[in-house]
């Protein structure tokens, strides 16, 4: 297992799979701007490199995340202003839920414990979320005087639907796992010891069985398709891909292993393909 040390994270990687694991329990993994930094730059890390397949983020302790770092009060919740060009201050947990949507690999999330406002809004935009029993949600925005951040106000109502959103997001109270499943929001509860395990099973269910190229395209598909106005982007989006392909060794070698009862060994690369699904698509623009 290689292991990169990051001041607020850790960053491992074994069998094609990144760990990234918030490492403040002592503070519940609240989010600083020193985390932020180092998880868009773990993010860029694992999107860039060829040999990481599926990303894995877990916390460290008792909590997943309790959201923004807010022991020096409310200044916390302060959008950061450009200092570059004149533009509106953006929302910083925005910026983190636009580079998850961009991401080229699958992401998973595997709620260890509390997940509570940024800590919350960081994962609806990833692939899957697993749960522990210790885990509880909130988006407790309305509860602090502030509003949803972190792009949630799009992705929660298309995660578990525009009811379970205004109830969660309106009221701000705590959502305990089982209701959290029952609505969709995570795949599925295990006990504390199980969980790591039972994401990774599911991470390796992608990594090992699936062409690299086909899930990152995929993943590209569903995310953007969350907007398109009309199946006919997704019909043009799928041809483009497929057009690539089916031609691709990947194809060749995806129909063989099945032929010869075989594990695949896909050998087409995210960083050597340059289809781009979406082009001339005026519905779609990049995050």
């Amino acid at each position: 297992m290689a292991t990169t040390e990051f001041e607020d994270l850790r960053y491992e990687v074994a069998d094609h799979i990144a760990t990234i694991t918030f490492a403040r329990p002592d503070v519940l993994n609240a989010f600083r701007a020193a985390t932020m930094r180092e998880f868009l730059a773990a993010l860029d890390r694992a999107d860039d490199d060829d040999d990481i397949r599926t990303i894995v983020v877990t916390g460290d302790g008792r909590a997943f995340c309790a959201g923004a770092d807010i022991s020096g009060g409310a200044r916390a919740f302060t959008p950061t202003e450009s200092q570059e060009r004149k533009e509106p201050a953006r929302d910083g947990g925005g910026i983190l839920a636009l580079r998850v949507h961009a991401l080229q690999k699958p992401i998973i999330a595997a709620v260890n414990g509390p997940s509570v406002g940024m800590g919350a809004t960081m994962t609806l935009p990833m692939d899957l979320r697993l749960a522990s029993v210790n885990a509880r949600f909130a988006f407790p925005f309305t509860r602090r005087g502030i509003i949803p951040e972190g792009c949630s106000s799009w992705f929660l109502p298309r995660v578990v639907g525009i009811g379970a959103a205004s109830d969660w997001m309106l009221t701000g109270r705590l959502v305990e796992v089982e209701e959290a499943l029952a609505a969709g929001l995570v795949r599925s509860v295990h006990e504390p010891d199980d969980l790591l395990p039972a994401a990774y099973s599911v991470a390796r269910d992608i990594s090992d069985r699936t062409a690299p190229v086909s899930a990152s395209m995929t993943r590209q598909l569903l995310q953007r398709m969350l907007t398109a106005p009309d199946p006919m982007v997704a019909h043009l989006a799928e041809s483009r891909g497929l057009a690539g392909r089916s031609r691709s060794d990947d194809a060749r070698e995806g129909v063989r292993s099945f032929l010869e009862k075989r594990a695949p060994n896909f050998p087409d690369r995210v960083s050597d393909v340059t289809v781009d699904l979406f082009a001339d698509d005026p519905n779609q623009s990049d995050a």
